[in-house]
């Protein structure tokens, strides 16, 4: 079986996430693989997987930043706000042509920062215990409420005509094709997301990732411990601290924010947070 770690994935067009964990699985050779936060079919890029005990990881990944890049279309609205639904508006010509490359880019602005944002009805949300999008699938109207989200960076990249592409640093939680349904309804022609590739979870790139069929050639996982030390601030203790640490007792060492500790010899063993003046476990993972 597969060392643990981290799989960095360049998830392709066309199949859903749990299609990757599950050749992922069999290129392991074990069911314990789990996902950092999944990508829509339609999108592309950077999947973050856990391996055997490096999957008590991914809960952790899963609140850092995202980046992507993003086609919006304008003048069309979808029922998923994104290429996959059925087309239920059309702006008329004479609208789109108003809207000018200035009023885009200043539109979008509007999206930088701190932001009350209306989940897209068919997102994986559970509503009562069951998805969302699954809801929608049966027939039902889903009214999901407005979560707050951050929107570090949006960069407009290119504006041709009625596409829009678009850069995009934010947090997790943040529906991309949202931000194209929104910034559609505020030009009053409606939008819809028709290309997303994820360039980044945390720490974690493009430059890190590898695609299935690479992996079937060379199924190598990233270290749990260069992982965590990729990810988490990083702590190194001593013998006496890590004694403490691998029974779960809190330390005397104040630390700053979540962190991963280590053991002298370099050795993951958890993760803690600041508690009363010193830390205490999160999670252990000897």
């Amino acid at each position: 079986m597969t060392a643990p770690g981290l799989v960095v994935v360049d998830k392709p067009s066309g199949i859903t996430s749990h299609d990757v964990v599950a050749r992922v699985r069999r290129l392991a050779g074990t069911r314990k693989v789990g996902h950092a936060g999944t990508l829509d079919p339609m999108a592309t890029g950077v999947l973050v997987l856990g391996v055997d005990r490096a999957t008590r990881l991914l809960g952790h990944l899963m609140l850092t930043e995202k980046q992507y890049d993003a086609t919006i279309r304008l003048g069309v609205t979808t029922t998923t706000d994104d290429a996959e639904g059925e087309v239920v508006a059309t702006a008329a010509a004479a609208d789109l042509e108003a809207v000018t490359e200035d009023r885009v880019r200043a539109a979008l602005t509007s999206y930088v920062g701190e932001i009350d944002q209306v989940p897209t009805a068919v997102s994986a949300i559970k509503v009562d215990g069951k998805r969302a999008y699954q809801r929608v699938r049966d027939g039902e109207e889903v009214d999901l409420p407005a979560r707050r989200v951050t929107v570090h960076d949006l960069t407009v990249r290119a504006v041709a005509g009625a596409e829009v592409q678009v850069s995009v640093r934010c947090s997790s939680g943040t529906y991309i094709r949202a931000i194209a349904r929104d910034v559609g309804r505020d030009l009053g022609v409606g939008g819809h997301l028709t290309a997303l590739r994820r360039t980044a979870v945390g720490s974690f790139d493009l430059a890190a990732a590898r695609t299935l069929d690479q992996l079937a050639d060379d199924f190598v996982t990233v270290p749990i411990a260069d992982a965590a030390r990729a990810t988490f601030a990083a702590a190194d203790l001593d013998d006496a601290e890590a004694v403490d640490v691998r029974v779960g007792r809190r330390l005397e060492r104040p630390l700053d924010g979540l962190t991963a500790v280590f053991a002298p010899d370099g050795a993951f063993l958890a993760l803690y947070e600041p508690a009363d003046e010193g830390s205490r476990a999160v999670a252990v993972f000897v």
